[in-house]
């Protein structure tokens, strides 16, 4: 696996910009949630839901977020079983983060997104958000939990 592709949070510290934005992405196979750090990399919040076609044109969609952003790392949830063993899932995000890693200057850190998605739809729920509604965001607010797990863990080094 390319360098700039980590699970190890020192690692991909050690890679990145001591100060930035970071953006967060839950993959899905037909969607890509997005949220976004703040400068100091303390709060997360949802940007956009991107849904999925070519890899190209994926690739075409991160590099604008990239431009308009500019994030200095990536947080790509890896979606690992609840026994900690991994599937196809994970073999397809560690292969996608592969194909952006040679697209992009940015570091990608590969974090356990464990129920990320059950945790959007727990919060959306209880927000009282239509069920169609939710539907629209929950990639989105997903990510934002994914990128905000990563921050908290960053106050804690």
């Amino acid at each position: 696996m390319n360098i700039s592709v980590t699970q190890n949070v020192q690692k991909f510290l050690d890679c990145i910009n001591k100060s930035g934005p970071l953006v967060g992405f839950d993959l899905g196979t037909k969607t890509i949630g997005v949220a976004i750090s703040d400068e100091s990399r303390t709060i997360a919040s949802p940007v956009v839901v991107i849904k999925r076609k070519k890899f190209s044109e994926d690739l075409e969609k991160i590099k604008d977020l990239e431009k308009k952003y500019q994030f200095t790392g990536i947080i790509l949830g890896l979606p690992i079983n609840m026994n900690g063993t991994e599937g196809p899932r994970c073999q397809s995000t560690r292969s996608f983060a592969s194909k952006i890693s040679l697209s992009t200057k940015n570091c990608i850190c590969l974090w356990d997104e464990r129920l990320s998605t059950v945790a959007a739809e727990k919060s959306l729920i209880s927000s009282e958000i239509s069920r169609k509604s939710r539907a629209k965001i929950i990639d989105k607010i997903a990510a934002c939990l994914i990128l905000q797990s990563f921050l908290n863990r960053l106050n804690h080094l």
